[in-house]
């Protein structure tokens, strides 16, 4: 895990997100890469109730814009000077070309948002569902709270789905760096495939030695019985595929996804 994205934006998880950027990045000697996602002007000023989209609103957009990212940068180098990882730190901004956000973090191999929330100062879940589903990288979904420590009792949130198998491969080198290990399956929250003994197997084969945890949800949902086990066991990091169930499915009814999306007090390793 090289190189380590984090977007930038006015939120109040950003300093959770450079702390969990700086345990990861220090681990590996990471390149740690604070990007500002530049907005364009025409498709804002467009929303405008008035429509006039005039070359001084345009300047004055781009002027307050640079401003901003400006603001933000200087803000993540020292934040991430703070956490120990400034050496590893620089910052750059990215345009709609080459697909903004989407596209530019195909080129990283972690990418650090922030947990969405109820409150309107935290991280938005579009930022969250852009990474998540365009850039086919794994991503670092950092709580609210800048946690002590990320990796070293890893939770495996295990399901049997393909998403979840791709999401552990994406994690072995923080799985190899870990402390302990636990394949967590929740009994209502599954899907055809291999038991959680499966998956202790395969971990055994690269060197990991992992624990295997079957829990009954009883009344619980799938995602509310998976985190009562994350937090009873001490975990500081939960591998979780995403959405196995489709997007739509889980905005509607709900499902493990969005309740972990929604409630995590711990660092979330997910890709889709």
């Amino acid at each position: 895990m090289k190189a380590i994205l984090v977007p930038l934006s006015d939120t109040s998880g950003m300093p959770s997100m450079v702390r969990c950027a700086g345990l990861v990045g220090t681990q590996f000697d990471s390149h740690i890469e604070g990007a500002y996602v530049r907005a364009e002007p025409s498709v804002i000023l467009a929303s405008d109730d008035t429509g006039a989209t005039t070359p001084a609103l345009i300047e004055s957009f781009e002027r307050e814009d640079a401003a901003r990212a400006e603001r933000l940068q200087q803000a993540f180098l020292s934040a991430c000077s703070e956490v120990g990882a400034g050496a590893l730190a620089s910052v750059t901004e990215v345009g709609g070309v080459g697909g903004g956000l989407g596209g530019y973090g195909r080129l990283f191999d972690l990418i650090v948002v922030g947990r969405p929330g109820r409150e309107a100062d935290s991280p938005p879940m579009t930022t969250l569902e852009t990474a998540l589903f365009d850039t086919g990288r794994a991503l670092l979904i950092a709580p609210p709270t800048a946690p002590d420590s990320v990796s070293k009792n890893i939770v495996i949130a295990w399901n049997g789905s393909s998403e979840t198998a791709r999401t552990i491969g994406l994690a072995l080198p923080l799985l190899l760096k870990a402390d302990k290990v636990t394949v967590v399956t929740v009994d209502t929250g599954v899907v055809t495939g291999p038991d959680g003994g499966g998956v202790v197997e395969y971990l055994s084969r690269h060197g990991i030695t992992a624990e295997r945890d079957d829990v009954a949800a009883g009344s619980r949902g799938a995602g509310e019985a998976m985190l009562d086990e994350v937090y009873k066991l001490g975990g500081d990091l939960m591998v979780k595929g995403g959405y196995t169930r489709s997007r739509l499915r889980q905005t509607i009814f709900g499902g493990p996804t969005s309740h972990i999306l929604a409630n995590a007090e711990i660092a979330v390793f997910m890709a889709h």
